[in-house]
């Protein structure tokens, strides 16, 4: 099979399309012929050698796509030869063939196309934990939302209009902002402007329920916009490490300050399907869209680490073997 493969770590130069040995699979896993692969932040800095890699060279980024079974394991069953399956959390995702263990394979509904569950998986069931888990958003809940133009905020700023919240989303251009009030952000302010004030005048002061905090260096502001016993969610720091949080600051707030990660989440195989199908529920309900993907050939891996990495997309970047 072939594989974008990378034998050290450095610049989008280091990757190669290549013939390597076929994938193979155990008794509880099923052989995945890949249609649509995601590319995610994670597989740059696993390419930079900041991320944890297992094993040995040629590594093999990618971790969600979706694909047509073409091979069962011995003790794999409700699975069959042609079945659309689809992952978001299985390594070496960047090659024609990917071994899929059982517990991580989400069915696909026949009008979900691969590109769609490619694009959505990991930044839709993040976005999912974090409306549901980490902060339960509740009709007339007014929710502040970091990087609202990015993969994540976009389909956080639909969640959230979907559980019946408010959204005031925070973005770095003109173009950014509006690409966010697309999806359905009621108010969408820029970081270059005072977007604190912004935010008390149209809560009347009071700031908003919660705040997801995803860029870092400003979790401080952000409790300055969350109102007394409101939330901040923190789960990313795109922008630089936090500050240590004060707990006097909390108690003498009300205010609470938790964290997300989805691997805390998927924990089952019935997590990864109950929550990936209220997704595509939502996408055939036509409530949920996806932004229409940037597609590179996976040949073309190099190139699409570039594009990524200059941050000028707004949508998914999708991987096509």
């Amino acid at each position: 099979m072939k594989a974008l493969i990378f034998e050290k770590f450095g610049g989008p130069d280091v990757l190669h399309y290549r013939e390597i040995e076929d994938a193979a699979i155990g008794a509880d896993e099923i052989l995945l012929e890949m249609k649509a692969i995601g590319l995610n932040f994670a597989d740059v800095y696993r390419r930079k050698g900041n991320y944890h890699l297992a094993g040995n060279p040629p590594y093999i980024c990618g971790y969600e796509g979706a694909g047509i079974v073409k091979r069962v394991g011995s003790n794999v069953s409700g699975i069959e030869v042609g079945d659309r399956i689809a992952f978001a959390d299985v390594p070496y995702a960047n090659a024609e063939l990917v071994a899929v263990p059982k517990e991580k394979a989400i069915p696909l509904p026949d009008d979900i196309s691969y590109e769609t569950a490619a694009s959505l998986l990991l930044q839709g069931l993040t976005a999912h934990y974090l409306t549901k888990d980490s902060y339960s958003i509740k009709n007339g809940d007014t929710a502040l939302i970091h990087a609202a133009a990015g993969g994540v905020g976009q389909l956080l700023v639909q969640i959230i209009k979907i559980l019946g919240g408010s959204v005031i989303g925070l973005t770095s251009s003109e173009e950014k902002r509006q690409a966010a009030l697309s999806t359905g952000a009621d108010h969408m302010f820029l970081y270059s402007e005072d977007w604190k004030q912004r935010v008390k005048d149209v809560t009347e002061g009071k700031g908003a329920d919660v705040v997801y905090e995803s860029v870092g260096s400003t979790l401080m502001d952000s409790f300055e916009v969350t109102r007394i016993g409101g939330t901040v969610v923190f789960f990313g720091m795109a922008g630089g490490d936090p500050v240590s949080v004060d707990p006097r600051m909390l108690m003498d707030t009300s205010k609470t300050l938790t964290g997300g990660d989805l691997w805390n989440v998927l924990t089952s195989h019935e997590e990864r399907v109950t929550r990936s199908h209220e997704l595509f529920g939502w996408i055939q309900e036509e409530k949920l869209k996806v932004s229409e993907p940037t597609i590179f050939p996976l040949s073309e891996g190099a190139k699409a680490h570039e594009y990524l990495e200059s941050r000028k997309s707004t949508g998914k970047i999708l991987l096509i073997p």
